[in-house]
């Protein structure tokens, strides 16, 4: 019996507020992409059932484009079994009118789908169920139980939340969770664990690093593996280049420090103390970087080496500034240094993180 577990796939999910208009209808297609090669793994693997655990869409009424996608996925996979439970983000009405065999519902009641010596059992969540679930969940110790769940761990029950305290030592030996987008497995009891597979694709800087669907074997021994499923990754890096004068300079650091792989996404800041006559260069840096992967983006985050004492007969607005800040009392030296350095940046017309 094999099994996969996967969750906030958020088809139709909008990234235009993280990436460009033209790079954001890539990853949008990327998505898709993903789904669309993670049924074929498990149509090629023998695997019987996929637990989707919440947030297939990114929102209640998704786009026709997305439905049809999605239907057509499970529709032309009739040997794979889709167990979807509704998240946060798709509740209300994602799958009405629809009636597919081999795509599985969930409802606000346990609802249990057996395959051989495994039951999967999956409820959604809501107010009127959030405290009163756990007491009507009942699991064969028998068999190899799967309970599959969408919202944050906690050790108190409520709409949205997984209350871990109530799930322990109630013959669980695995824990299907969606909601959270980084993926992790923690010890449940001494029985099972539980598990956040992660969203399959990463959508921003918040969801750094490799993403997986969790590959479940439940003949005989139980066991769990990831499989990384997403077509990209997004990565950050924080580059000193202090003492450097140019951008190309600073360019061949980043490169020296990082190993730019062609098909991912890249955040890369520029860190540590510049001379103050030295420019802001992230464009050029960009500019002689682009082309090392996907997309990327370069953020100047440097601090200028400032000579407070060459601003005292400085006439200019500057020097005012320099002189009021200086000849306060009210700030230690690392903080007028801090102030100067944002106060002169903003002066120039940038802008400035504190």
């Amino acid at each position: 019996m094999r099994i996969i577990h996967t969750a906030d796939i958020h088809l139709g999910s909008p990234m235009d507020s993280k990436f460009p208009k033209e790079i954001a209808e890539v990853r949008r297609g990327e998505l898709r992409k993903s789904f669309a090669n993670l049924a074929d793994y498990a149509r090629d693997n023998g695997v019987k059932a996929v637990m989707l655990c919440g947030d297939v869409f990114d929102r209640d009424q998704p786009y026709k484009k997305d439905k049809d996608f999605f239907y057509s996925v499970v529709k032309s996979h009739p040997m794979v079994d889709f167990l979807y439970l509704r998240g946060n983000h798709d509740r209300e009405a994602s799958y009405e009118g629809v009636e597919i065999p081999n795509l599985k519902l969930f409802g606000t009641s346990w609802t249990k789908y057996s395959y051989e010596n495994v039951d999967i059992y999956g409820i959604e969540s809501c107010e009127e169920n959030a405290v009163s679930m756990y007491a009507t969940l009942e699991l064969d110790p028998g068999k190899i139980n799967i309970v599959m769940m969408h919202g944050q761990v906690s050790d108190v029950p409520g709409k949205d939340l997984v209350c871990i305290p109530k799930l322990r030592n109630r013959n669980i030996n695995y824990l299907a969770l969606g909601h959270i987008h980084m993926p992790s497995y923690t010890m449940l009891d001494e029985r099972g664990v539980y598990a956040y597979s992660g969203c399959l694709e990463p959508r921003g800087f918040d969801e750094l690093g490799q993403h997986f669907f969790n590959f479940i074997g439940a003949n005989g021994k139980f066991f769990v593996k990831r499989v990384d499923g997403a077509e990209r990754q997004i990565l950050e890096y924080s580059v000193d280049i202090s003492g450097l004068k140019d951008a190309y300079a600073a360019a061949e650091r980043v490169k020296a420090q990082v190993q730019f792989n062609p098909k991912f996404i890249y955040r890369v800041n520029l860190t540590g103390e510049v001379d103050c006559d030295t420019d802001l260069f992230e464009d050029d840096v960009y500019s002689y970087l682009k082309d090392q992967c996907f997309f990327l983006i370069v953020r100047d985050r440097t601090k200028k080496k400032i000579d407070l004492a060459s601003y005292e007969k400085d006439m200019s607005l500057k020097g005012e500034f320099v002189r009021y800040v200086t000849e306060s009392g009210d700030f230690t030296d690392e903080e007028k240094q801090m102030i100067v350095h944002c106060g002169l940046r903003v002066l120039e017309g940038e802008d400035c993180d504190l």
